[in-house]
C-alpha cells in the first residue's frame, strides 16, 4: 500500500494572472508578482493554489450536497469548510469531520493558535512557468528551458552559447522581445514536442516551440511580462483621481504552468481519532491516494471560470487545467548539443556559431 502518490498538473492561463507580493514597490511597476527567490522567474505559490482549490472544492461539494448537516445543524461545505476555519459570528468554521472531503483533503485548524487540527491529505507545490509566450518577427513563440522541462520529466543537455534552439535551423537570427539571438537546430525537438502533446499542450503552442538556456529564459520571461496601468475614477467628477494611477504586472495569457500535488494515503491517518470516511460519487470510499487526487480535480471547472489571483474583475485570473495525471517516475533525455553539431555541418552558413 503506497503511502503517497505524486500527480502532475499542467494548465494554461486563459487571462493574464496576477498573484501579487502584497504591497507596492518602488520601481518600474507598482504592484509586482511573486517570483522564485533563486531564479527570479514568476510563479504561483503553492499556498495560493491550495487556498483556491479548497474554496472551489467546497463550492462543488455544496452544489452536490446542498442539505448537508453536522450534529443535526445546517453546515454547508461553502463557506464554512473553506476559509480560515476559526468560527466567528455566523461563520461556523471548518467542520473537522472525518467524512468531510474538504477538511480531510485540505486540513483544518482547531483550538488556540490553530492547534489540534489536521494537516490534510493533499500537498501543493508552487506552479512554475513551463512555456512562456514571446513576440517575435515570425509571430509568437513559446519558450522553455532545461530547468522548466525537468519539471515534466525531460532532461535536456548539450545547449551552449547564447542561442535559441528550434526544430529547424535557418540563416536568420530570431528576436525574442528585445533579444536578438542566433538560431540552432535541435532535431530531437520532436521528442520534446511528443512529451508536451502527452500533457495536453495545444498544437498551436507546440508548433512554435523554442528552447533557451536557463539564463536566457529568465531574462526573456522577466522582459516580456504583461504590465497594465489603472487609475481610480472620482465618482463626482467622472475624471481620474489625482495620485491614484498605478501599474501592475502579470503572467501573460497562454502562459503554460506546471505544478505537483502529493496525495497521501487516507488509510494512514485518523481525524479526531476516527478513520477517514469520505464517500465519493457512486458510493466509493476515499481510501487511496488516487481518490484524494480525484477530489482535488473537482476544483478545475471553477478554476477555469473564477480564476486565481487578483484583478479578477479586470479580465485576469482564469486558468484552464490541460492535464492532471501521475507524475513520470523517470526522466527522458534530450541531447540538443549533438543535434546542433550535426546540423551545423549540414548548414555551415547558420548564424549560430556557439556549438
Amino acid at each position: 500500500m503506497a503511502s503517497y502518490e505524486k500527480f502532475l498538473y499542467v494548465g494554461i492561463a486563459l487571462d493574464p494572472i496576477h498573484v501579487g507580493t502584497g504591497g507596492a514597490r518602488i520601481g518600474r511597476v507598482d504592484l509586482t508578482i511573486v517570483r522564485d527567490p533563486i531564479t527570479r522567474v514568476p510563479k504561483i505559490p503553492g499556498s495560493s493554489l491550495a487556498g483556491v482549490y479548497r474554496t472551489y472544492v467546497a463550492m462543488a461539494e455544496t452544489e452536490a450536497r446542498p442539505n448537508r448537516k453536522v450534529d443535526e445543524k445546517d453546515w454547508p461545505y461553502y463557506p464554512h469548510c473553506a476559509g480560515l476555519g476559526q468560527a466567528r459570528d455566523k461563520y461556523l468554521g471548518h467542520c473537522g469531520q472525518p467524512d468531510c472531503p474538504v477538511c480531510t483533503v485540505f486540513g483544518f485548524a482547531r483550538g488556540k493558535d490553530q492547534a489540534g487540527g489536521f494537516a490534510g491529505l493533499a500537498a501543493f507545490s508552487d506552479a512554475h512557468v513551463l512555456l512562456f509566450p514571446v513576440p517575435t518577427r515570425q509571430g509568437p513563440h513559446w519558450v522553455t528551458c532545461p530547468m522548466a522541462l525537468r519539471l515534466v520529466g525531460l532532461e535536456v543537455s548539450g545547449m551552449q552559447g547564447n542561442a535559441v534552439y528550434l526544430e529547424n535551423v535557418s540563416n536568420n537570427k530570431l528576436n525574442l522581445g528585445w533579444l536578438f539571438l542566433d538560431v540552432q537546430a535541435c532535431a530531437q525537438m520532436q521528442q520534446v514536442k511528443t512529451s508536451l502533446e502527452g500533457l495536453g499542450v495545444y498544437s498551436y503552442i507546440i508548433d512554435c516551440l523554442a528552447i533557451l538556456p536557463d539564463r536566457l529564459f529568465i531574462h526573456v520571461v522577466n522582459s516580456n511580462l504583461e504590465v497594465r496601468t489603472s487609475v481610480s475614477i472620482n465618482p463626482e467628477t467622472g475624471a481620474a483621481e489625482e495620485g491614484a494611477l498605478f501599474s501592475y504586472e502579470a503572467l501573460p495569457r497562454t502562459t503554460v504552468l506546471v505544478w505537483e500535488v502529493i496525495a497521501k494515503n487516507p488509510k494512514h491517518f485518523k481525524v479526531s481519532g476516527s478513520d477517514v470516511n469520505v464517500t465519493l460519487n457512486g458510493g466509493r470510499q476515499m481510501d487511496a491516494p488516487d481518490k484524494v487526487f480525484e477530489v482535488t480535480k473537482r476544483a478545475h471547472p471553477y478554476l477555469e471560470h473564477l480564476g486565481i489571483g487578483g484583478m479578477g474583475t479586470r479580465g485576469m485570473g482564469r486558468l484552464r487545467v490541460l492535464s492532471a495525471s501521475t507524475a513520470p517516475s523517470a526522466a527522458s533525455t534530450v541531447n540538443c548539443g549533438e543535434t546542433a553539431s550535426a546540423s551545423s555541418e549540414e548548414q555551415p552558413s547558420t548564424g549560430g556559431g556557439h556549438s
